[in-house]
């Protein structure tokens, strides 16, 4: 149970470094056959940028799910501690409902992108958007329980 856990927890570090070595044995694996046999395979050029979009997009959601996004404070550092934590819960607020928003446009997004096929390989291009639908859905959850988080600590701090 706890090597599930655990899975769970690095899903999504575990799909993006998937998608990141896919990306780069693709790469590599043409560049040696352009090289050393004077062929390539057609399909890695655009197998590879759907890689790189689910590898960027996760990884936007992993970095978010650890704090490890850039954020400057040093105003709010300046301020007293009540009206930093109100200035915290106010931001993740404000950061829950543009990542649902974007959530929401994602979806949007995808489903005119269903009909249209990709140049190489001819499938939907719902495949490269999908990956936003799935990414600002994690951040929307991350999101949702940074601030059930501040609300749990200010509770406690009353």
């Amino acid at each position: 149970m706890n090597a599930l856990k655990r899975l769970l927890t690095n899903l999504e570090e575990i799909v993006c470094g998937s998608f990141l070595v896919a990306m780069i044995a693709l790469v590599i694996l043409n560049v040696i056959l352009r090289y050393l046999f004077d062929t390539s395979i057609t399909w890695s050029e655009e197998v590879a940028t759907i890689c790189f979009v689910w590898c960027v997009f996760l990884g936007a959601s992993a970095t978010y799910k650890h704090k490890m996004d850039m954020g400057i404070d040093v105003l709010v550092k300046l301020t007293p501690p009540k009206i930093e934590r109100a200035i915290s819960i106010f931001t993740k607020l404000l950061l829950l409902t543009l990542n649902a928003y974007l959530f929401y446009i994602s979806i949007i997004f995808t489903t005119i992108a269903w009909e249209k096929p990709t140049a190489v390989i001819g499938i939907s291009s719902a495949v490269f958007n999908s990956a936003l639908i799935v990414s600002f859905a994690l951040i929307s959850l991350h999101s949702l329980r940074f601030v059930l988080q501040d609300l749990k600590k200010m509770r406690n701090w009353s």
